[in-house]
């Protein structure tokens, strides 16, 4: 076998441009049917169960995971397995969101009575709304001809495509309906770097016995020694009047500069060596808008206040988004 690179690219291509083809043409199919299928969802008070065999499977285990993932509760059922025991997954209140591009996939037209005596709804993707699956659910999205992009004709192509693209267009408008915020989104992916963007700042910063308050009137030695005992030894203190309300801030970089300068006055007043008024962020923002304030103005530490105040409830520290790998 001679490997023939213009051959490749002309065949990748040809994929891309039958694929770009059939999801234009689905834009035009979406009407009713999917806003119907959509408020079906959003008012489904048990869980969306996607079913498919084979590469439609694949699909509805993506489509099953991205409504898990953006507040609809959802499961992939094995349609074979389905009938050997799994279909006591399903409950009345649930709605079957069953994928197959001839709609005659015999797994999933066997289930279909059973999935009836339960009680479930039926959501069919396929091609064909005549087809046996399409004829027994009780809404269809259907794709229309998708001639498949394998030279061959048979391995499933633009079909898992139109598949993978109505599903998605499913999960958004749902997303959209039930109002999702970023916040039920980082809920939903704690773990992963894009969640922990999302996180509020108060989720994160340094509080309590981790920060390191001092107060206006305090000399440099007494800030140097709460930078060193404060548990964590963050490279900062934090100045604030009596009422708490954040009036400055020293640093590690403040000190060496005294250092540098040849004097170290440890009994002069704090005020005379700090930062006035330094820039600061509120607890509800979101930790992705403060990393890109770290980068923009390139301090190493930020107080944190209360929402609507100046009163310090913490400190963030670069340090501390990079340990939680953002």
């Amino acid at each position: 076998m001679v490997f023939d690179a213009t051959r490749a690219l002309a065949r990748g291509l040809e994929v891309l441009r039958l694929e770009a083809e059939a999801l234009n043409a689905l834009s035009s199919r979406i009407g009713p049917s999917f806003s119907a299928a959509s408020e079906q969802i959003l008012r489904c008070k048990g869980r969306v169960v996607v079913s498919g065999m084979g590469k439609a499977g694949i699909v509805a285990q993506k489509i099953s995971a991205t409504l898990a993932s953006t507040g609809t509760p959802s499961l992939f059922l094995h349609p074979a397995e389905a009938l050997h025991g799994d279909l006591g997954r399903l409950r009345p209140e649930d709605v079957l969101l069953a994928l197959s591009k001839s709609g005659a996939t015999r797994e999933l037209v066997q289930l279909l009575p059973a999935v009836k005596s339960i009680g479930a709804s039926v959501i069919a993707i396929c091609a064909s709304a005549h087809s046996p699956l399409g004829l027994h659910a009780d809404l269809v999205m259907e794709f229309g001809d998708a001639p498949e992009a394998c030279p061959l004709g048979l391995a499933p192509t633009v079909s898992t495509t139109c598949m993978l693209a109505l599903g998605d267009a499913l999960a958004m408008a749902v997303l959209e309906g039930r109002d999702f915020t970023r916040e039920e989104f980082a809920r939903y992916h704690p773990a992963g770097s894009l969640g922990k963007s999302l996180m509020k700042v108060g989720e994160m910063m340094r509080s309590g016995e981790q920060l390191p308050l001092v107060l206006m009137g305090s000399t440099v030695g007494e800030a140097l020694t709460v930078m060193t005992r404060t548990p964590g030894r963050p490279g900062a203190a934090l100045v604030v009047n009596a009422d708490g309300d954040l009036a400055g801030i020293f640093t590690d970089g403040d000190l060496r500069r005294l250092a540098e300068s040849g004097s170290l006055p440890m009994m002069e007043d704090i005020v005379r060596h700090m930062a006035a008024n330094p820039r600061h962020v509120c607890e509800d923002q979101l930790v992705g808008e403060v990393l890109r304030l770290f980068k923009d103005t390139h301090v190493d530490q930020m107080p944190v206040v209360a929402k609507g105040s100046r009163r310090v409830v913490g400190l963030v520290d670069v340090q501390d988004l990079l340990e939680v790998r953002i």
